[in-house]
């Protein structure tokens, strides 16, 4: 009984070793999560190989392979649905098959069918994120003491094993798919933790809008290109008067929704960033001519003009308006001397009377469209 013990052992140890391998090398293996096709090969390739590897020497005990294979198919099953487990336990359904013996079908129904029946009747299919997201392990383990319970009862009633050795399996495989879930939910909770704090070292906390840094390192690789584009600074016209006013907590708000409205007014393609307090910067790309990056400034204005801010009326012209400065290049201009023009050109914009636009190197368009709320 020591030795069956300490092979169980054996065989939990390796699942564990081979799975934390596995989640510690998985952005070298796969390089592309996002392929579903490709992380479905090589996820349950992965799987099959450790099933494999459990199998490939077994304790023998009255006739009878003994190991714990169920517990990467159960796992795999649980986590990814049926699809990963059928494909999972292809490679040791072969190799049971091949060996063969009196307890080939047993084997194969008790610890390579069963487990993805049972895993794949609990998997949760409303997760997007199987994977890469948190595993509710309390649920896990219920499921698997069902399974255990179904093939434990199958084993006594099937099979020469006496209960002592079925307890001691259940013991060791529920440790190993224990184990599985937690090392899988320490690597995401660290993944997820990383995208978090990098999402927001690039995002200025208040908008949600990237702040000026990820702006000129993404904004730096179109220059690189030539591509044509247009920098579009915009500043809120009289924003102390209304911090003033109405306090900062309804001045916070009105930056957010200028940043929405930045965010409404843009195309996919362009970049849009805080400059700094009541300032935001926008990349327009490949626009036709400075026409046209004037016409994409003129309705970004607008947009702000007509939208409803709360208190705009005490405003000095009754109503929350930006000025703007553009600066347009065909390309190969650099970013800094850009981004130097269009605030020339918004300083310009506030000198002559705000809530207007002025393209460098100083063409004027003035608003006639003012709204009174």
């Amino acid at each position: 009984m020591g030795d069956l013990l300490f092979f169980f052992l054996e065989n939990m140890a390796l699942i564990i070793a081979l799975m934390y391998l596995a989640i510690k090398s998985k952005e070298a293996i796969l390089l592309d999560w996002t392929d579903p096709f490709k992380q479905r090969i090589i996820i349950s390739a992965f799987f099959g190989f450790l099933t494999f590897s459990i199998m490939y020497n077994p304790f023998i005990y009255e006739g009878m392979r003994l190991d714990l294979r169920e517990v990467p198919i159960f796992f795999i099953s649980y986590v990814g649905g049926w699809q990963y487990g059928v494909l999972s336990a292809i490679l040791p359904t072969a190799f049971r098959a091949y060996l063969g013996g009196p307890t080939m079908v047993v084997g194969i129904l008790q610890a390579i069918l069963l487990p993805i029946l049972v895993g794949s009747l609990f998997h949760d299919r409303k997760r997007k994120d199987q994977f890469f997201g948190i595993l509710n392990i309390r649920k896990m383990l219920i499921a698997f003491v069902v399974y255990e319970a179904i093939k434990s009862v199958w084993m006594i009633v099937s099979t020469p094993v006496n209960l002592l050795i079925v307890v001691g399996m259940f013991i060791f495989a529920m440790v190993a798919v224990f184990s599985m879930a937690l090392i899988l939910n320490g690597e995401n909770r660290s993944t997820l933790l990383k995208e978090e704090l990098e999402f927001y070292s690039n995002r200025d906390p208040m908008t949600q809008l990237p702040n000026i840094r990820f702006f000129k390192n993404n904004v730096a690789n179109l220059v690189d290109k030539q591509l044509p584009m247009a920098i579009v600074m915009l500043d809120v016209d009289y924003f102390k008067i209304y911090n003033d006013t109405h306090g900062h907590q309804k001045g916070d708000a009105v930056l957010r929704s200028v940043a929405q409205i930045l965010m409404d007014s843009t195309r996919k393609e362009d970049f849009v960033a805080r400059y700094g307090g009541e300032e935001f910067i926008c990349c327009l790309v490949s626009p036709n001519d400075v026409h046209e990056a004037e016409e994409m400034a003129d309705r970004i204005r607008k947009n702000i003009q007509e939208f409803h801010f709360e208190g705009e009326e005490q405003q000095p012209e009754g109503v929350l308006t930006v000025s703007i400065g553009v600066s347009y290049t065909k390309g190969g201009a650099p970013l800094e001397e850009m981004i130097e023009e269009a605030d020339q050109s918004l300083y310009q914009s506030k000198r002559q009377g705000r809530n207007r636009i002025t393209v460098f190197p100083g063409i004027m368009v003035e608003s006639n469209d003012k709204v009174f709320n």
